[in-house]
């Protein structure tokens, strides 16, 4: 019952991952934030193994399900450092997030709440040609501090999954010990029928 439960709890939980982590792709592709692309990309693939060892109890994809978690936490701490410019980090460097390709930021930062676009025309001397200038005003909410909880969410749902996948295996792996105790297949206590070799003819008579 404790495996079952828990094994649900975990499926759940790689559930809520997939479906945040999808809706924070779509903002990255947006923003062309192709660090965090990639990384969503290994993401994904990693809760779906996980997702799949819960369900057919395959520890080993639960464990590395597990170890993986723990490299994603530590990217989404980087990534609130970044927005929230700890130490020598800035948030308006173009070669963190994006590869140096664009000089694009978050998507959030002209999306977000209550932000409003006015492009700046005519734009100074010294912008691109093929980029805008605009000024953005009126955000409820300042675009790091949306990253920043996004981020906060992914660290979370890690950690409970990375809880829950060490108990998962725990149980299952208690599971497997207890069969072998008790023989599993191997066992030499059941026989199964004997089939008869000799057959035992009648004469008939008419």
């Amino acid at each position: 019952m404790g495996c079952c439960s828990g094994r649900c709890t975990l499926a759940f939980i790689c559930g809520m991952q997939l479906v945040s982590v999808l809706e924070r792709q779509v903002i990255d592709f947006l923003g062309y934030q192709w660090a965090p692309i990639l990384t969503n990309f290994i993401h994904i693939i990693v809760v779906i193994l996980g997702l799949f060892g819960t369900i057919q109890f395959r520890p080993r994809y639960v464990t590395g399900y597990a170890a993986w978690l723990v490299v994603w936490m530590t990217w989404n701490v980087f990534i609130i450092c970044f927005y929230l410019e700890v130490g020598d980090l800035s948030r308006d460097s173009d070669l963190v997030l994006t590869f140096n390709l664009s000089m694009h930021r978050s998507w959030w930062m002209e999306n977000g709440p209550g932000c409003r676009v006015t492009p700046i025309t005519p734009p100074p001397s010294w912008a691109p040609e093929d980029h805008r200038y605009i000024s953005i005003s009126g955000c409820l909410m300042d675009f790091q501090f949306i990253e920043v909880a996004h981020s906060s969410l992914q660290i979370l749902l890690a950690l409970m999954g990375f809880i829950y996948a060490c108990y998962v295996v725990k149980l299952i792996s208690e599971e497997e010990d207890s069969f072998d105790f008790i023989g599993g297949f191997d066992s030499y206590g059941y026989q199964g029928p004997q089939k008869t070799s000799h057959l035992q003819l009648q004469p008939m008579y008419m």
